[in-house]
């Protein structure tokens, strides 16, 4: 008797394919570093469309921002919220650096992806977040890129203070009444009656909103060509340059990893 074999059609089993994204992030602005983001961003792109076990998510890249504090990152930020919808499977990042040079921040946040069940690998070190020793290493080289940002600050200051005292201001700021030639502030005649009608007005016992009117009716205008406001009046007033001298370092920051700045009275020259 003849037997009849059902011969059944067999799926074949397609491994499922890792959601692959990448990081990166340059902390100046520049052409230079502008075309650094570019190429990052090309090469993470080329990278992960290659590997046929990975599925191409995208790159995040945040341009001209800080690693020091996660908040300021828009892009950091909507990576994070991806991998919490489920949409990342791996995060690839050039170096600790790229990903943060805050040891909290850094650490925090591979933990809280490593639970989510996220690997970020960071290609300069060669550190898989998933692997036993990964934590460990990520420890002992985030607080050195911290420590770096903290020498990078300081140095940054210093030559700041140096400057300062030879009488070298830091920066080209707009002063009403002033033009800039060199690292010299020189009066500019037309502005300079301005100013002094203003003070003028002031030891005559006028008001701000008074001077202002006044300035209106003679159509004078303000630095940047509006009308000039009593806000604008009160600020030339009380801007210790039109007394001929220039002070420094009215604010510093306290740290180089928070940002946050403070009114000097006194901790500092």
């Amino acid at each position: 008797m003849r037997k009849i074999s059902k011969i059944e059609n067999k799926i074949p089993h397609i491994p499922s394919r890792k959601k692959v994204a990448a990081y990166a992030r340059v902390s100046m602005e520049s052409e230079r570093l502008h075309h650094s983001l570019s190429a990052q961003i090309s090469y993470y792109s080329d990278l992960i469309q290659k590997h046929r076990d990975w599925e191409y998510v995208g790159v995040y890249a945040d341009n001209g921002i800080s690693g020091t504090r996660a908040e300021d990152r828009a892009e950091f930020n909507r990576m994070l919220a991806d991998c919490e919808a489920g949409k990342i499977d791996i995060v690839l990042t050039k170096s600790i650096s790229r990903f943060a040079r805050n040891t909290v921040d850094l650490l925090e946040t591979v933990r809280h992806l490593k639970e989510l069940g996220i690997s970020v690998r960071f290609e300069k070190e060669r550190i898989d977040s998933m692997t036993e020793d990964g934590e460990l290493m990520l420890t002992l080289l985030v607080s050195f890129a911290q420590e770096e940002s903290r020498s990078i600050s300081d140095n940054v200051k210093w030559g700041t203070r140096k400057r300062f005292e030879q009488g070298i201001p830091n920066g080209r700021f707009n002063i009403y009444g002033y033009r800039w030639e060199g690292d010299h502030l020189v009066i500019e005649p037309e502005g300079a009656a301005i100013v002094r009608l203003i003070f003028d007005d002031f030891l005559a016992g006028l008001s701000a909103e008074t001077t202002e009117k006044k300035l209106a009716e003679m159509g004078v205008k303000s630095y940047k060509g509006q009308r000039f406001g009593n806000t604008s009046i009160r600020q030339i007033l009380g801007n210790i340059t039109y007394t001929g001298n220039l002070l420094f370092q009215k604010e510093y920051v306290v740290d180089p990893i928070s940002g946050k700045s403070k009114k000097n009275y006194g901790e500092l020259p």
